[in-house]
């Protein structure tokens, strides 16, 4: 097919991890896929990997249905059943590459292909605590694409890890930023960032109790990287936000935070989490107008008014 063509050139689009948290921010992205507005970068870590790929391919019923709980067959592919039938908590085979191969959620890979925008997705190196960040020339086909993603997703112990060339990678949310992916926009060369993030404003970190530091010493005793990295994950996400922060009071990012957060990242319950797709739809729909100021200068823009 032809090559596509993108409105926002100067802006990258940067989509914030959270697990099923993502139901609600799917409703922001298609809200902007749905108004005509096309960044040429955009960049996501965990879950907001997914929506990354998934936006690039303009795909508006693959973003809506992604994180609305699928099912392998009759089997949830997440949650009790999933763990039931030895999946772990999220069946990761088939959440990536098996929904697309039975045709419950294809993937439009000639589009991805003809839409020129640059993308990037983060994850964590599990054996030297390198943050690896993926972009087009790592996704020459579409399994090297979900397998990215997977790779960005795979959070310790509820999902299977899937090396990619014999490198085992974890959840991008461990590795730099936090989880935020502002940065990764800044390493591509951008300094102005829209940001969908999937918690509330005001939100910080807390730091770990002494239970769940003692868990992750456990879980994470044969690799120290990854020890390090989630006992301090709580500041260096504080830290991250603080300077996303800083970057809004100088109009150089705008944060689209959620009005208010109804599920969690662990959620599968179907109409929860429809609820909170429709409830980001609608708060994307509200706040249209000063998308549009921030990214085009002007509340009244209109896709069809673009040369």
């Amino acid at each position: 097919m032809a090559p596509l063509t993108n409105n926002v050139l100067d802006c990258a689009l940067c989509f914030e991890g959270g697990g099923y948290r993502a139901a609600y921010t799917g409703g922001i992205a298609n809200a902007l896929l749905e108004e005509g507005i096309h960044f040429d970068f955009v960049c996501g870590i965990s879950a907001g990997a997914s929506h990354t790929v998934d936006y690039v391919s303009r795909d508006q019923d693959r973003v809506r249905r992604a994180f609305l709980g699928l099912k392998n067959g009759r089997h949830p592919a997440a949650g009790l059943g999933s763990l039931l039938r030895g999946k772990r908590y999220f069946d990761a085979d088939y959440l990536y590459e098996g929904c697309v191969d039975d045709g419950t959620l294809p993937f439009d890979w000639d589009v991805f292909q003809a839409n020129p925008a640059g993308v990037s997705v983060e994850a964590f190196e599990l054996e030297t605590g390198r943050t690896r960040i993926f972009t087009r020339e790592d996704m020459p086909t579409l399994r090297d694409l979900m397998a990215c993603v997977r790779a960005s997703s795979t959070l310790p112990l509820l999902m299977k890890p899937e090396p990619i060339n014999g490198v085992t990678y974890l959840d991008g949310g461990i590795a730099e930023g936090a989880g935020l992916p502002v940065h990764m926009a800044e390493v591509a060369g951008y300094k102005k960032f829209f940001l969908v993030a999937t918690r509330p404003a005001g939100y910080r970190k807390e730091p770990p109790t002494e239970r769940k530091r003692q868990a992750i010493t456990t879980l994470a005793r044969k690799y120290p990287y990854l020890k390090h990295e989630l006992l301090n994950r709580w500041e260096r996400y504080n830290a991250e936000l603080d300077r996303i922060e800083q970057m809004e009071r100088e109009g150089r990012c705008m944060v689209v935070r959620p009005d208010m957060m109804p599920v969690a990242s662990t959620t599968t319950d179907r109409t929860a989490l429809k609820t909170a797709y429709a409830l980001g739809h609608a708060q994307a729909l509200r706040d249209m107008a000063s998308y549009k100021e921030f990214l085009f200068g002007d509340p009244n823009w209109k896709a069809d008014a673009e040369a």
